[in-house]
């Protein structure tokens, strides 16, 4: 079952992050879990198709002293999201909670400290994601891309820069198909998704976005890991001639997106979403 963790926390002392703090999350939530279950955090930092997706953090950033990075103030708190879509990762969902509601911890970054205030969880079950069907009215799916969304093209190393129907919507079906229990696969196949579907950008950015960082043994230091992607807005409307099991399997996958991530790098806070579906 999909479950969503939100997490309000505020830092100890003021601190910077990179302006793509994702992979600092990703590690400090790793370490969270690894206190408890080490099979288990080794399990989700090596799946090929990660169980977790992380938003950035949300809220009041002041400039940083380094190209590239933001500064936490303590006087305000921030807001990030866990998503867990793997319907056989109960263990992974359990055991973030309970570290982080029972006890109290806090989020360690390399630069300071994250003190988790509140917590509260949601959940959808595939079936629930499913069953809103569609009535016939003219709906529209209102998409913001809020976090470098990194979508690759098929097999390559080419990243798609702008919100194409067909990327975005067979990047969910992959992540859906690839988590869902026995009977709730999908088929929808990339021709429909481009023949059936209309985007209409409100607005969109392109992003490097850095996902991590390796020692680079010739240079002698750390260097990022980039992966390109945009943010921005985006509405996805249907023809007048699409068929109803289409709407009602790209409904379900729009739901899907706000648990599961856009894209990859979805663990290192790359491809979170806010969607709204509207008539």
């Amino acid at each position: 079952m999909p479950h969503k963790i939100t997490l309000i926390a505020r830092p100890v002392d003021s601190f910077e992050v990179p302006s793509s703090e994702g992979y600092q999350l990703y590690s400090a939530l790793l370490n969270i879990i690894r206190q408890e279950y080490e099979d288990l955090a080794t399990y989700a930092h090596d799946s090929p198709l990660s169980s977790l997706s992380l938003s950035p953090l949300r809220g009041v950033f002041m400039p940083g002293d380094r190209p590239r990075h933001k500064k936490i103030d303590p006087a305000h708190r921030y807001c990030m999201k866990i998503g867990i879509v793997d319907s056989r990762e109960s263990e992974l969902f359990s055991s973030i909670v309970r570290q982080l509601v029972l006890r109290e911890r806090t989020l360690v970054l390399e630069r300071g400290e994250l003190q988790v205030e509140r917590v509260s969880t949601s959940a959808s079950s595939f079936e629930e994601l499913l069953s809103p069907s569609y009535d016939g009215e003219d709906l529209c799916i209102d998409i913001r891309f809020i976090s470098p969304t990194c979508i690759q093209y098929r097999n390559s190393d080419v990243c798609e820069m702008f919100p194409h129907r067909e990327a975005v919507f067979s990047s969910l079906l992959s992540k859906w198909n690839a988590s869902c229990p026995d009977g709730f696969r999908m088929d929808i196949q990339r021709d429909e998704m481009a023949r059936f579907i209309i985007e209409r950008p409100v607005s969109y950015e392109t992003h490097s976005a850095m996902v991590n960082t390796v020692f680079d043994q010739k240079k002698g230091h750390h260097r990022p890991i980039l992966r390109q992607g945009f943010t921005g807005r985006c509405i996805y409307t249907f023809t007048d001639d699409a068929p109803s099991d289409v709407r009602n399997g790209i409904l379900a996958l729009s739901r899907f997106a706000e648990f599961s991530g856009i894209g990859s790098a979805v663990a290192r806070g790359c491809g979170a979403v806010e969607v709204r579906i509207c008539r």
